[in-house]
């Protein structure tokens, strides 16, 4: 049934991008995991956390199968967003490993529910909903942070790639860098503050 084949495939492509979070962290040292690489503060532990705490939700207390342990606080009105950071006494394992006992919790009431069975989302403008809506948020919230925590790791090792088996080759600074000064030199031209390369490769700056 199509219903089937739909669930299935959504809840397959969860667990992929789930693991691909977890993959963006490996090899990194406790300090490049949490530290803050944009303005905002996002760093790649705090996305682990926040997933956690929010896979936990939306397939836990919406179906009335709460996930059965304390989770960290994400409405602290004097703190807000503190689901988006590790606190210094929170382990990195402390984190992954509650990971992965939501995906089991989830995985069960994914598992058990057909795609249709009702939920209800209080903090949504419209709060009855479906397995399939929940899902589907879930699986878009799952990969929003997964292109982060993409940005992220290239920031620090300029490793990429979506999954462990399939990251991308591996290039040297140089390599980098020559890419990077062709992308910004096609960009300047395309607001003409320079002209692109002539047949000689040599530039007109326009200055």
């Amino acid at each position: 049934m199509i219903d089937d084949f739909a669930k299935e495939y959504l809840h397959r492509e969860l667990r992929e991008l789930r693991e691909a979070m977890l993959w963006k962290l490996d090899g990194l040292c406790e300090y490049d995991i949490r530290r803050p690489l944009t303005s905002t503060g996002t760093n790649l532990l705090g996305l682990v956390k926040h997933l956690s705490v929010w896979e936990s939700r939306y397939f836990g207390e919406v179906f009335d199968r709460p996930f059965p342990e304390p989770l960290p606080r994400w409405d602290d009105a004097g703190e807000p967003g503190t689901d988006m950071w590790a606190a210094e006494d929170e382990t990195r394992e402390e984190i992954i490993d509650r990971y992965r006992r939501v995906w089991v919790h989830s995985d069960a009431t994914i598992s058990v529910l057909a795609v249709d069975s009702p939920g209800y989302v209080p903090w949504w403008p419209r709060p009855h909903v479906k397995l399939f809506n929940v899902l589907v948020h879930m699986l878009a919230e799952t990969s929003r942070h997964a292109g982060h925590a993409d940005i992220l790791r290239e920031q620090l090792d300029n490793s990429t790639g979506t999954t462990a088996n399939s990251a991308d080759r591996p290039y040297d600074a140089a390599f980098w860098e020559a890419r990077r000064a062709k992308i910004e030199r096609v960009a300047k031209a395309a607001v003409g503050e320079i002209q692109p390369a002539g047949p000689a490769g040599i530039q007109n700056d326009g200055l």
